[in-house]
């Protein structure tokens, strides 16, 4: 069997943060980071999915595949199965790793908690959680709650719900969602197929669509959030984290 196959789709038209791939940090850009990242889980191949010439140009030049992809996609999991489709046709990789491409701190070992629970037959889809710590973040609409009930397996939930709003209600843990997902590679292919749903478009939430449509996801839960970047101010923070790691050069 093939070994799962970890797609980073990424296009330069971001709003809040113009060229965001190609960002630098500590002299790479940001979407080499998160390939190096993706390379060093060594739990398959690793493609970019992009419509940038200059992203694929940046992975090309690291050694990385970049697969060309339209450029009217409306979601990165339509990106990343245009890819899937163009670099393996033979359909022998059955499952798929999508990674948003502003992780550039991403603990590789998450790849492969991602797609852990899917060694149940019965699951479609895995995703991630940690369990939120900071009170202010159960009322903040942009971090992303799971709501899950138990499996039988340790630290795996099943999903019933995901919301902006914080839920649920009563004593107990919140969950904060980590949008990397693990698809069975014939989940992907029904899950791009279907319209958007009534409660993704309300909540604005793509995971909606597959749970609306009868689709298993099974969340594992991990033990911390990845910094993503999202504004100038989180690109500051990462460069500093970089810095910080990077070794001290002599003198």
């Amino acid at each position: 069997m093939a070994r799962p196959l970890i797609v980073i789709p990424a296009r330069l038209g971001a709003t809040r943060l113009p060229r965001k791939p190609l960002a630098d940090i500590g002299g790479e850009p940001m979407i080499v980071h998160v390939w190096r990242r993706a390379m060093e889980s060594e739990v398959g191949d690793v493609l970019v999915a992009t419509d940038a010439p200059e992203i694929a140009a940046a992975i090309e030049a690291v050694g990385g595949r970049a697969i060309m992809t339209r450029s009217d996609h409306q979601s990165g999991s339509d990106r990343v199965f245009e890819a899937v489709q163009a670099y393996e046709p033979q359909r022998s990789a059955n499952i798929v790793v999508n990674v948003q491409g502003d992780l550039p701190l991403l603990e590789p070992s998450l790849i492969a908690d991602c797609i852990a629970p899917l060694a149940d037959p019965a699951v479609d889809i895995a995703t991630l959680a940690v369990v939120i710590a900071e009170p202010s973040d159960c009322i903040e609409p942009s971090i992303v709650k799971v709501v899950g009930t138990p499996t039988g397996q340790p630290d795996v939930q099943r999903a019933l719900y995901f919301t902006r709003s914080p839920a649920p209600y009563g004593a107990g843990p919140l969950y904060h969602h980590i949008g990397i997902y693990a698809y069975r590679r014939a989940a992907l292919e029904r899950f791009v197929g279907l319209p958007p749903s009534p409660l993704e478009l309300r909540e604005k939430l793509e995971q909606l669509r597959a749970l609306e449509a009868g689709m298993r996801i099974d969340v594992k839960r991990v033990d911390a959030v990845p910094m993503s970047v999202d504004t100038p101010a989180d690109l500051e923070k990462v460069r500093a984290a970089v810095l910080a790691k990077s070794p001290a050069k002599p003198r």
